[in-house]
Formats: structure tokens, C-alpha cells, sequence
């Protein structure tokens, strides 16, 4: 069951803790928030608490806080426009509360309690809780990942050996420890990894030691497309087709902090990378995955067990921390930069503009949507048309 759930709890979650940081910021610094909502247009769930309405929406490609703001029609269009509800003309962002002093009238908001009456360190505390609170939720996974597994050791012993691959040619077993290649000793197999990767085409003498006793083979690494892991660059790399055998070495929790931090530090790093190649060309845009490479990524963490799909997990929450970082009008990013600009100005941007600016960033985030779309649907081409043949008995 966990399988097929899986990835409705993973973006569901990491969308959620990622709302929840805007929700808890606005309220703590007072500013009135009338609906906190998962998902974007109509309403499938909705319940009112308080001065807040709750809301589980039709498409959980998101979320939102909707607070008191002088420019809310600017951002209506993305919350799935009117409701056609006798209060609509009420909105609590135009400065009424609708379900308050009830049955003698709306009551106006106060304009101190309006998300553009705070001054900008406050402003920009609420528009970071969100990816703050996704930071902290891949921290908190890896802490606890570490210190319940514990840490990670790589062997030198070859635990998978793929078929007809070099090393199997060359008479690898399962069991085997890389002593020395060339005879210069191994210290480590990310080391035996790094020698491999640049000997593409270049016999190696590999000494093994196999139950006990040395053996030396000779193993020729074949040239496969890959990424340079020092400069990320598109590069042949030297491989033999083995796996290492890995195990956990309990830590303690001390330890298990100083990894979790390095480990989430280290994602973050990979994920800024990655962005950072596709401005430079170093990264295709055919490579970015979208929800359907998401909830098949999450359906296999979840076969792996618990700790994959924490794991997993982690990656997502600290990739939709950085991405809500980018520039871009809707993410936070965006409204960070927008409300910077607006102080610098010295005066608020036009509703107008301001909803010129939100459809352009709409605009990006679907043209982005339909490429990582297409990439999911390519990839899968081959497995849509079995099922279909299948399905039509072709």
C-alpha cells in the first residue's frame, strides 16, 4: 500500500511543510491570512478554524497563504478566479472579513494587519519561512536517517557485477576486495571509481583478494557517456560494471548532526549545480523530470524501503526549497525580489503591473510544467505503448 501512496505523500508533504512556514511566519508576525490551502483551483475540502480557512484544492501541483493584501484581485486568476459566493465582493483582502460581526455587517481588517503595511525585514521572514521550513524538513530526515541507520560505509569488495560488462569478462566474483590497481594500493572505492573513470579504453591489473589469497586480473574499462564529478562537464568515463558491497556503522547522534548538515548542505550544492548548468548549457533541459518522474522516482524509494523513500524525500523538500529561490514572479524568489524593488522605489508597483508580472511568472512556470511534461511522457513512450498494446491486444 505504502508503494502506490507514495507519492502523494511525498509532494503532498513537502508542499504542506513548505505552506505551513508562510502560514506560521504571517501569523507570528500579524498579518491576517484567510485561507492557507494545498493545491490550486477549485475546492475539493474546505474548513474554517478560527479566521482561517483550510483548504484541500483540485490540483496538488502546490499551495498557497492567502493574506490580507491591498493587491489580492492581482493574484485572484491564480487561486481559480471567482466563486460566484454572496461574499465575494467582501474578500477579507479587500479589507473585510466577511464571517466576522456576523449578523451585523463585515468588519474591516486593520490596514496593520494587511501583509504590505509590515516593514520589509518582516516581510521578507514570511516570503523565506517557506523554503526555511523545507531546508529544515530534508535536516531533519538526514539527521534521523543517520542516526537510526547510521553512516554509510563503501567497501572495497564487489557485491553486483553486471553481465558482460569488463570486470565480468575479465573474471570478477561476487566477494572479490580490490587490493591495488597496477599496484599502487586502493585506499577506497570512490578512489578505485575515480582511477577507472579516466582509464576509458586502458587495460588496468587489478589484485583482488579473493578468500584469502591475492589474484590478479586484467580489465580494460569500456567508454560510457557520463558527468566529470569534479567539473561537472559531459565526459567519457572508464567503466567495469561493479558495484561495491555497502553497510551501516552506527554513529553517534553528535555525528549523525555534523553528516545530516553535510549531507542536506550537499543536495542543496548539487541542486544550485544543476540550475546553474542549464544557464550555462552544461545540463539539457531534456534531463529535468516533472510529476510523473516524481511519483515514479517515489514508487521505487518506496520498494527500497523506508529509508529510500526518506531519503527521497529530503531530495525533493531541499530541490523545492532552491527552485522557490529562483527570480521568478510567484515563486518566492520572485516576490522577494518584488518587494525589494518596491522599497527601493519607494512606492508599491500598480495592481496593474503587479498582475502583468505574475501572469509573465505563470506564464515561465507553464512553459517549464510543459517541458518536464514532455520529458516524462518520452521517457515512458516505450512503456505507454506495451500497455496500450496490451490493453488493444496488439
Amino acid at each position: 500500500m505504502l508503494t502506490w501512496v507514495a507519492p502523494i505523500i511525498v509532494f503532498g508533504l513537502v508542499v504542506f511543510v513548505h505552506e505551513l512556514g508562510h502560514f506560521i511566519a504571517a501569523k507570528l508576525m500579524g498579518v491576517y491570512a484567510p485561507r492557507f490551502s494545498i493545491g490550486f483551483g477549485p475546492s475539493l475540502f474546505k474548513k474554517r478554524y478560527g479566521e482561517t480557512e483550510y483548504v484541500l484544492a483540485a490540483l496538488p501541483l502546490g499551495g498557497y497563504v492567502r493574506m490580507a493584501s491591498r493587491e489580492d484581485e492581482a493574484t485572484a486568476f491564480l487561486e481559480g478566479g471567482s466563486e460566484n459566493s454572496a461574499t465575494e465582493a467582501n474578500k477579507p483582502a479587500d479589507g473585510y472579513d466577511p464571517e466576522a460581526m456576523i449578523p451585523f455587517g463585515p468588519k474591516p481588517i486593520p490596514e496593520e494587519r494587511w501583509f504590505e503595511s509590515k516593514s520589509l525585514p518582516a516581510r521578507l521572514f514570511i516570503m523565506l519561512a517557506g523554503v526555511t521550513m523545507n531546508a529544515l524538513l530534508a535536516l531533519v530526515i538526514t539527521i534521523g536517517i543517520f542516526a537510526y541507520y547510521g553512516k554509510p560505509h563503501v567497501s572495497t569488495v564487489a557485491d553486483e557485477l553486471l553481465p558482460g560488462k569488463p570486470a565480468v569478462l575479465a573474471g570478477f566474483l561476487p566477494g572479490d576486495s580490490v587490493a591495488a590497481i597496477n599496484g599502487a594500493p586502493v585506499a577506497s572505492w570512490d578512489a578505485m571509481v575515480e582511477q577507472v573513470g579516466a582509464s576509458a579504453g586502458v587495460p588496468l591489473r587489478f589484485t583482488l583478494v579473493r578468500k584469502g589469497a591475492p589474484v590478479d586480473i586484467t580489465v580494460t574499462p569500456i567508454g560510457e557517456p557520463g558527468r566529470d564529478p569534479v567539473t561537472r562537464k559531459r565526459a567519457t568515463l572508464g567503466r567495469i560494471g561493479v558495484a561495491p558491497r555497502m553497510n551501516r556503522v552506527g554513529v553517534p547522534f553528535g555525528e549523525a548532526v555534523v553528516e545530516g548538515w553535510s549531507t542536506t548542505m550537499a543536495m542543496g550544492g548539487a541542486v544550485f549545480d544543476a540550475l546553474g548548468g542549464l544557464f550555462s548549457r552544461k545540463v539539457s533541459l531534456s534531463e529535468l523530470g516533472g510529476p510523473i518522474a516524481i511519483a515514479q522516482t517515489s514508487v521505487q524509494a518506496a520498494r527500497g524501503g523506508l529509508e529510500s523513500l526518506l531519503f527521497l524525500l529530503a531530495l525533493i523538500s531541499i530541490n523545492v526549497a532552491v527552485f522557490n529561490l529562483l527570480p521568478i514572479p510567484i515563486l518566492d524568489g520572485g516576490q522577494i525580489v518584488l518587494n525589494i524593488a518596491e522599497t527601493i522605489k519607494g512606492s508599491a508597483f500598480s495592481t496593474r503591473t503587479r498582475e502583468y508580472i505574475l501572469r509573465a511568472g505563470l506564464a515561465i512556470i507553464g512553459l517549464l510544467f510543459v517541458v518536464v511534461m514532455f520529458n516524462d511522457i518520452n521517457r515512458n513512450l516505450v512503456g505507454m505503448a506495451r500497455f496500450f498494446g496490451r490493453l488493444f491486444g496488439a
